[in-house]
């Protein structure tokens, strides 16, 4: 978020130099001789985000080499020191069966001595499994057994909702299976991406000469894994068509798959992870003909060989030096531009939350939210919910048929708080403390096997996208429900000692700006009985876009902080605007229907408090990357664009109609009011 701009101006400065310069006398008489001077128009009028951040940027310079610095960046960092001091606890006393698995596993990932001692061994058992493998027909196995440890090869197969039935998951058959991030790295010919192609099979060179290939037949083995890679990606689809999440939906049965599939034997595939449903996702059918002609046509050593790189890349990270040096030169430096490897602590806690998230989400609720904020978050979340209901009755651009369906699927709306309402199942065996690449297979064979469990008829709410120790809020469509992590219950989003006045103008606010997501221009796709369905007449889609472009011609005037003539972009940042803007609107509506008369103080804290989260200090290098891409406006216009609409807003400070933080009457655009 941006630095706040200097307070006094130039012209200010020379005012205050030719004062000093007269004399007290002869400034006097130049006082007499001035024009009427207009009334000052206060800082709360002028520039809210300013005024109700100034404590915070200043006590928040951008510190030499970082990015951006904002208020709620400070709320992530301190969930991950919240994360480290339970780990810690539970290494040294463990209340249960799981602190004790998470206090063994942290333990065994601080001691690096123990890592560098332990080498390669955790990967030897399926390196072996590997070098096992005579005939083609081996192949399928063997992919099968590193997909139920956590470690997809050849493509990736996952649960998600099923587009025809949004009450249950179902397996999605999809592409991966590479070792670089994107198909066309493999396919491109321009010298940039050759370039990378180089580096990437130095780095191919590196994992083979760590999992056992002899220097001389190191060039050909590289070779091997990028021709099989390669002929995987030129069966891929771009990145791009993988984005609307119904080009990825195409049925099939699953007693058709031992037959179309035969070399792949993906049916023995199914069940080895577990599955027995009787429909999966086949994304790109295309992909699997030319990967089951793979299994059938090329030597097993090619596969062979592609496999064992699969795994100490997949490993390198959580082995001895000499991986995870190689595996942070070429993905650290190259792919992601990063300096140096994070400390080693956040290695750890990254490692934990990717294979076992959700047990220490469950400890991380149960040690860091007290039943009493639950209680009250749930309550509020209640309150705006009831808010929305009433803005879909009074709002004067929706159709009525549209406000009869949306009420509808309001009655139906769920509230989640914490943690899931599922909890999991957390028998696995022991981990101990020595070894922490042993552990990350333990680890991720269990969550591989809780993830196939949500596969089937009755387990699309099985679990969340979001682990309750990371803050979010978040609306599922299709679930119809909102999501409230246990740790976003924290200030400056939740805090408890400040009262219900700033708990509804920054907790109300972003629960309404989540809760509007269902009624909006993607929101009409679900309708209430969570089918995919369009319950928006034209009128209301035209109704909707005439909002949608006053909003952006409003944000398009705002100049971007800290980029020379910077504009912000209306279209790009339209949905987030559009949100915020409704969650403002519905957190001030339920605070006023869940108080009787609240006094000034409380009205102004409310607004306040929505300003305080988007405090933001930020490079000009950052600001010139995200003002192209960035689909969230700048702080400073998060607070200030949607508070500038505020009839409430203006009249609580006292702004004039036509002063910066108040829109005129003809201007102010309003949604759910």
């Amino acid at each position: 978020m941006q630095p706040l701009r200097d307070a006094l101006s130039k012209p200010t400065l020379l005012a205050l130099a030719l004062i000093l310069a007269l004399g007290a006398n002869e400034a006097q008489a130049a006082k007499k001789k001035k024009a009427p001077r207009a009334p000052a128009v206060s800082a709360e009028c002028t520039d809210f985000y300013a005024s109700a951040n100034a404590a915070w940027l200043k006590a928040n310079p951008l510190p030499a080499g970082t990015a951006s610095l904002t208020a709620l960046g400070q709320l992530i960092e301190r969930s991950q020191l919240q994360q480290r001091q339970l780990l810690d606890a539970s290494m040294q006393s463990p209340q249960g069966n799981v602190q004790k698995l998470l206090g063994d596993f942290w333990a065994s990932g601080l001691d690096e001595a123990a890592v560098e001692a332990d080498g390669a061994k955790p990967i030897a058992p399926l390196l072996d499994r590997i070098n096992g493998i005579k005939k083609s027909k081996d192949v399928p196995a063997a992919i099968a057994a590193l997909h139920q440890i956590g470690i997809p090869v050849a493509f990736n197969f996952s649960p998600d909702v099923d587009l025809k039935a949004l009450d249950r998951h179902i397996g999605y058959f999809s592409q991966g299976g590479l070792g670089l991030p994107d198909p066309a790295y493999y396919t491109r010919s321009d010298a940039e991406t050759r370039e990378l192609l180089g580096r990437y099979k130095n780095y191919v060179k590196q994992i083979l000469a760590l999992t056992g290939t002899k220097a001389d037949k190191l060039d050909a083995e590289a070779n091997a894994v990028i021709d099989l890679e390669t002929r995987i990606a030129r069966a891929s689809k771009p990145l791009q068509d993988l984005r609307n999440p119904l080009s990825n939906y195409l049925p099939t049965p699953t007693k058709d798959l031992g037959k179309r599939y035969r070399n792949l034997q993906l049916d023995a595939f199914l069940k080895a992870q577990g599955v027995s449903d009787d429909t999966v996702s086949m994304v790109n059918p295309a992909l699997f003909a030319e990967l089951n002609t793979l299994v059938g046509t090329l030597k097993p050593d090619q596969w062979k060989t592609y496999l064992r790189f699969q795994v100490g890349n997949a490993m390198a990270p959580y082995l001895a030096k000499s991986y995870r040096d190689a595996s942070f030169e070429f993905r650290g430096r190259v792919l992601k531009g990063e300096a140096a490897p994070a400390p080693r602590w956040q290695q750890v806690l990254e490692a934990i939350n990717t294979a076992a998230g959700p047990m220490l989400g469950r400890e991380y609720a149960a040690r860091y939210l007290p039943a009493a904020s639950k209680s009250k978050a749930e309550a509020i979340a209640q309150n705006v919910r009831d808010a929305l209901a009433r803005g879909i009755e009074r709002n004067a651009w929706m159709s009525a048929s549209a406000k009869t369906e949306a009420k509808s699927k309001i009655d139906k709306l769920k509230i989640e708080i914490g943690t899931p309402r599922r909890d999991l199942d957390y028998s696995v065996q022991p981990m101990g403390r020595g070894s922490f690449g042993g552990n990350i297979l333990i680890a991720s064979t269990w969550r591989h096997r809780e993830e196939m469990k949500r596969i089937g008829k009755g387990n699309a709410d099985r679990r969340w996208d979001v682990l309750p120790q990371q803050p979010a809020l978040a609306y599922d469509l299709a679930q119809n429900r909102l999501i409230v992590t246990a740790a976003v219950l924290q200030p400056p989003v939740f805090d408890v000692n400040r009262g219900d006045s700033a708990l509804f103008g920054s907790y109300g606010a972003l629960v309404g700006h989540e809760l509007s997501r269902g009624f909006d221009v993607r929101g009409r796709m679900v309708d209430a009985g969570g089918e995919l369905r369009d319950w928006w007449t034209p009128a209301d889609v035209t109704a909707w876009n005439a909002i949608g472009a006053r909003v952006a011609a409003q944000y398009n005037g705002y100049a971007y902080p800290d980029v020379a003539n910077g504009k912000v972009n209306g279209t790009l940042t339209l949905d987030e605007n559009l949100a915020d803007l409704a969650g403002v609107e519905l957190a001030w509506d339920a605070f006023t229907n869940a108080q009787l008369a609240p006094n000034l103080g409380a009205k102004q804290t409310l607004f306040r408090s929505w300003s305080e989260l988007w405090a933001q200090r930020m490079s000009p290098t950052e600001a010139a990357q995200r003002i192209a891409t960035d689909v969230h406006a700048p702080g400073q216009w998060r607070s200030n664009g949607p508070l500038a609409n505020q009839l409430a807003f203006g009249e609580t400070f006292s702004c004039k109609a036509g002063q910066p933080m108040r829109r005129s009457e003809a201007e102010q655009i309003k949604i759910w009011r």
